[in-house]
């Protein structure tokens, strides 16, 4: 062939491959769907299709000279054919040699034009000489036993030594004997539609991103021409009101300020025309870009069939919502994740058919991928299966063996966080290390891959009855809606999906429970946390400018951004919530791949470089923080005043409390129990009290309740300082009207005069 027959061939391969992929898919699909013992009428039906696919792709690779994958196509077919008249029985020895010719055929494809070595052409022949062994097994009339080596002789072909024996073919519409293929020059799918290279698209998508930094300055410079205008306006009046002015100063004012005023009109007009060009073309470039999910998913069935066989288990994969589609690139991202999970139910979750059997359940156990979008426009990705659950205990011990967390810390977990512990590297309840699973790295793989897109992952299980992982992930990537926050003097986007909530709350409603500052919203008491300190800011960047809303003076409300992560719900207070907008994220670069707290970054119109912060790792940071990370500021001991009661029954802790407080500089007098605190506050004055719960005569909490009901004490701040630690304990002190509760197990002092100094 000269050089334009060459390169004619090469267009017409790369056609080819396209449609291959298709065929090759459904032959797998097929495959998969006949191995789970459909009805008869089914599984004629099932066997027609993986006959006409084989045979479509037979004719097809014949009109481009894959001799290869022809002559595969060839051999399948005719055991197809005999499945088809029923000869032999799809058996599981058959069906994994269907699957390893279906692999051939698509390792073939991929290499169209590559020349085999010789141990690829002899895996090749061993390959059609089973399927030729099979197909004849039932009858001796089929013999399939074709050489890809020997001269091609019509339609069949016998192998080395052996008479051409002509497959018995069925009636097959003549168009599947290659008659559909594309032209060259271009790649059509079904009518309407054309196949474009994704790497080709890639370019586009960015291009149409990076106009959003042209939208958003646009928007800037018509913010700056307003600001023109109005300076003008007040020097026209200023001027106008001299009386020794220059003759025709106002004049030339008044002309200045109208065409300063006619070039904002005209810029408002040019972006509001590029604000909806740029929208509008970036919507449509991500619609091209967007995909269904069931070109991920279809790996799936092969995937659960191979580990269950490998395992001798027998599990049913039940997929719903496929047809979602999503970004690109968050589908590329997820594929790792999902197969990781998808592993872990099968290895962990579902149990042999024996076992299973004991236990009252079917033998076939269920495995089910849903896929769908949340309102918030996110996508939510459910993988559960029907095992036996996940044994909380063996996490607990597995997660103490591999020093996640220490012993004390393991027995202080409650269920919910300690079914989190297998999400952290190390961790496995594997009893040996096998090639799917035992090294505790796969679970840790797909917490940081969701996390990495901004996105989260939780489990949830119950013993007998199966576990349940819930991926929820941006339907979009690179470009979002963001919330801007200013802490200090230092500007921060926080991504408006995970922003459930912007708020003010008073410094007075501001609470201390278990050590840590909390405020109450919708009936639920929600951890309240500094931006700065969470990300470790100096004093000097998180100084607020003049006008902000300092820190705690009385009666000033506290800007506060409520993120929601998962189920957790945690308040972040900042300085200022300025404005929510759209943003392109750029990323920090090969050197800043994984910096804990932030995303990536975006520009803002006036040119200003932002941080995105991530929204996982914030709640992660703000949950480990100390309650008290500010003890380094505290005010000299000579510069505080206040009267304090301490109310303790123990000599101990009461004089502990004691010392502490007057080390500090406050004046303190002390209780033995409820009932004398209350009669000294009383007959004193007093400026706040620290007490106690569980005491002789009257608790803590009566205290308190006492304190509120008296119209003398009603204001009286009070600070329980106690041993319980239960959720119930820390809730009826809230109610009780306590304004601050530290647990005595993790008692710290700087813990106490923080909150006695932001009280009083």
């Amino acid at each position: 062939m000269d050089q334009n027959e060459v390169d004619f061939l090469k267009r017409l391969q790369a056609t080819f491959r396209v449609e291959a992929e298709e065929h090759v898919q459904a032959l797998r699909t097929g495959l998969l769907e006949l191995e789970k013992a459909p009805t008869p009428a089914e599984r004629a039906a099932l066997v027609e299709r993986v006959f006409r696919e084989a045979h479509s792709l037979k004719g097809a690779a014949r009109s481009v000279s894959l001799r290869e994958v022809e002559t595969v196509c060839q051999a399948l077919e005719g055991t197809f054919a005999a499945l088809k008249r029923e000869e032999i029985d799809l058996s599981p020895a058959l069906g994994d040699l269907f699957h390893r010719a279906v692999d051939a055929i698509a390792l073939l494809v991929a290499a169209a034009g590559v020349e085999r070595t010789t141990a690829e052409r002899a895996a090749a022949r061993d390959l059609i000489r089973q399927l030729g062994e099979a197909a004849s097994s039932g009858s001796t009339a089929v013999g399939l036993a074709h050489d890809p080596e020997a001269p091609r002789s019509g339609a069949g072909g016998g192998a080395p030594g052996q008479p051409a024996t002509p497959p018995r073919e069925e009636s097959i519409p003549a168009a599947g004997e290659g008659t559909q293929h594309a032209p060259p020059e271009g790649q059509f799918g079904p009518a309407g539609s054309i196949r474009i290279p994704s790497f080709k698209l890639d370019p586009l998508l960015l291009q149409a991103e990076e106009m959003i930094a042209a939208k958003m300055a646009a928007s800037q410079r018509v913010a700056d021409m307003h600001e023109i205008s109005r300076e003008l306006a007040v020097w026209q009046r200023e001027e106008a009101l001299r009386t020794d002015r220059h003759a025709g100063t106002g004049e030339r004012l008044l002309a200045l300020h109208g065409r300063a005023v006619a070039v904002t009109q005209t810029l408002e007009k040019d972006q509001r025309r590029l604000r909806r060009m740029v929208d509008e073309h970036l919507e449509a470039v991500k619609q091209v870009m967007m995909l269904p999910i069931a070109t991920l998913v279809e790996v799936m069935p092969r995937l659960v069939r191979d580990l269950a066989r490998d395992q001798g288990k027998e599990v049913e994969l039940v997929v719903s919502g496929a047809e979602l589609e999503i970004d690109k690139r968050i589908l590329e991202e997820l594929k790792d994740p999902l197969i990781h999970l998808v592993r872990n139910c099968v290895d962990h979750g579902i149990g042999k058919p024996e076992e299973r059997a004991a236990a009252g359940k079917p033998r076939r156990g269920t495995l089910t991928l849903s896929f769908g979008a949340t309102v918030g426009r996110q996508l939510e990705v459910t993988v559960a299966d029907d095992g036996a659950g996940i044994d909380a205990e063996k996490v607990r011990a597995a997660a103490i063996r591999s020093g996640a967390v220490s012993p004390e810390q393991a027995g202080k977990l409650d269920p919910g966080a300690t079914l989190a512990l297998i999400f952290r590297s190390g961790v496995t309840t594997s009893r040996i290390i096998t090639d799917i699973s035992g090294r505790g790295l796969g679970l840790a793989i797909v917490r940081e891959k969701v996390e990495r897109l901004n996105g989260t992952v939780a489990v949830e299980s119950v013993a007998g009855r199966g576990t349940r992982f819930r991926l929820l992930l941006p339907l979009t990537l690179a470009t979002f809606r963001g919330v801007l926050v200013r802490e200090g003097e230092q500007l921060f986007v926080l991504p408006s999906v995970n922003v459930e909530r912007a708020t003010r709350a008073l410094p007075e409603e501001i609470q201390t429970v278990e050590n840590r500052e909390t405020i109450r919203l919708d009936g639920q008491v929600l951890s309240l946390v500094r931006l700065r300190d969470v990300l470790g800011m100096s004093v000097r960047a998180a100084k607020p400018e003049r006008g902000g809303a300092g820190d705690g003076v009385p009666g000033t409300p506290v800007p506060c951004v409520v993120l929601a992560s998962g189920d957790a719900r945690i308040a972040f207070r900042v300085d200022a919530v300025l404005d929510e907008l759209q943003v392109l994220v750029k990323g920090l670069g090969r050197q800043l791949s994984r910096v804990r707290n932030v995303a990536g970054a975006t520009i803002l119109g006036t040119g200003q470089v932002v941080p995105v912060l991530n929204a996982a790792d914030l709640m992660k940071s703000a949950v480990r923080a100390p309650a008290a990370v500010r003890a380094a500021a505290v005010e000299p001991a000579a510069a505080r005043t206040g009267t304090i009661l301490v109310a303790e029954d123990s000599i101990t802790s009461r004089t502990l409390i004691k010392n502490i407080l007057e080390t500090a500089g406050y004046r303190v007098t002390t209780a033995v129990d409820g009932a004398d605190g209350l009669m000294q506050l009383r007959a004193g004055d007093f400026d706040l009290v620290v007490s106690d719960v569980d005491m002789p005569r009257l608790s803590g909490f009566e205290l308190t309740e006492r304190i509120r009901a008296d119209k003398k004490l009603a204001d009286l701040p009070v600070v329980l300082v106690t041993a319980l630690e239960s959720r119930e304990d820390r809730e009826r002190g809230v109610e009780a009207g306590a304004n601050a509760y530290i647990v005595k197990s993790s008692f710290d002092q700087s813990n106490l005069l923080e909150v006695v100094r932001r009280l009083l």
